[in-house]
C-alpha cells in the first residue's frame, strides 16, 4: 500500500504562484509515472502534467508555459510548480503515482486563484 500525500496549497492572487509537493509512502517497490489532476466545482477530473520514470513531461494545453512538473526520485516525491495562476486555474488538485501494479491518489489539496 502506497500513501500519497499532497501539500502547498492555498489562497493566491491572479498572476501569483505556488508550488505543491506531493511525497509518497509506505510500500514502495517502484514509482513509474507521477502526476497531477485537478478538479474544479462542477467539472470532471483532468490531467494538468505528467512525468515519467524516465524524465519526460507533459501538460495540459491549458498550463504549458505556466506550470512546471518536476520529481525527486530519492524521496518519492513529485512537484508542480505554479506560476502565472488564472482564476480558472481554481481546483481540487490531487496527486497520482503509477507503481505499475496500481494507481494511487492522494486526498487533494485546494488551489483558489482569486482577487
Amino acid at each position: 500500500q502506497v500513501q500519497l500525500v499532497e501539500s502547498g496549497g492555498g489562497l493566491v492572487q491572479p498572476g501569483g504562484s505556488l508550488r505543491l509537493s506531493c511525497a509518497a509512502s509506505g510500500r514502495i517497490f517502484r514509482l513509474n509515472n507521477m502526476g497531477w489532476y485537478r478538479q474544479a466545482p462542477g467539472k470532471q477530473r483532468e490531467l494538468v502534467a505528467i512525468v515519467t520514470g524516465g524524465g519526460r513531461t507533459n501538460y495540459a494545453d491549458s498550463v504549458k508555459g505556466r506550470f512546471t512538473i518536476s520529481r525527486d526520485n530519492a524521496k518519492n516525491t513529485v512537484y508542480l510548480q505554479m506560476n502565472s495562476l488564472k482564476p480558472e486555474d481554481t481546483a481540487v488538485y490531487y496527486c497520482n503515482a503509477d507503481t505499475g501494479i496500481y494507481d494511487y491518489w492522494g486526498q487533494g489539496t485546494q488551489v483558489t486563484v482569486s482577487s
